[in-house]
């Protein structure tokens, strides 16, 4: 049940209606996460002009999927890992891939070590050491994609958060049950 309910179209300013314009024009759709950030339009903008932004860096769309996939199903947010399973395969993930996501691995070294380096930086809150950040250069990542990594994570978390706290109602196909073996 939503703690806080949706802004539907007829009811949004002006200013929300062209941000869920933008959005539709994205996505396809305007997603219940949006239309209720949009009870606070700037909440919703933020959030929009952060997947914007984000999305224009270097890291390729299925690894950014991927550290979503891990921080939604590392957080608990329902809402997020449905989202972003569905997204994920947009983006040409295969379901094993997905899972793995999900559970923060991968067979692909370089992606299996940023995706260490994800449950690290949540781990640890964010104080990492200096060997784990080695580690990620090592393995092949730039400053640029670090950076990157480091704030899709922050993006996450915060979709993650404000979705687990407001109860979104779930619009995407619900996610499966997570199978671990």
């Amino acid at each position: 049940m939503p703690r806080i309910q949706t802004v539907e179209i007829d009811q949004a300013s002006r200013r929300v209606k062209d941000l869920y314009q933008e959005v539709e024009n994205n996505l396809g759709r305007v997603p219940n996460m949006i239309r209720t950030m949009a009870n606070a339009p700037v909440v919703a903008e933020a959030y929009v002009s952060f997947w914007n932004l984000l999305g224009q860096g270097v890291l390729p769309a299925t690894l950014r999927e991927q550290i979503s996939l891990y921080v939604a199903e590392s957080n608990g947010c329902p809402y997020c890992v449905s989202a972003h399973c569905a997204l994920s395969k947009a983006s040409g993930l295969r379901d094993e891939e997905i899972r793995d996501g999900r559970l923060g691995r991968s067979p692909d070294v370089k992606t299996h070590t940023a995706l260490k380096f994800v449950g690290r930086i949540m781990e640890s809150r964010g104080r990492v050491t200096t060997e784990e950040v080695a580690a990620v250069r090592k393995a092949g990542y730039s400053d640029e994609e670090i950076a990157e990594i480091i704030a899709w994570v922050a993006f996450v978390i915060f979709s993650n958060y404000f979705n687990n706290v407001t109860g979104t109602v779930n619009d995407f196909p619900q996610a499966t049950a997570l199978a671990t073996n």
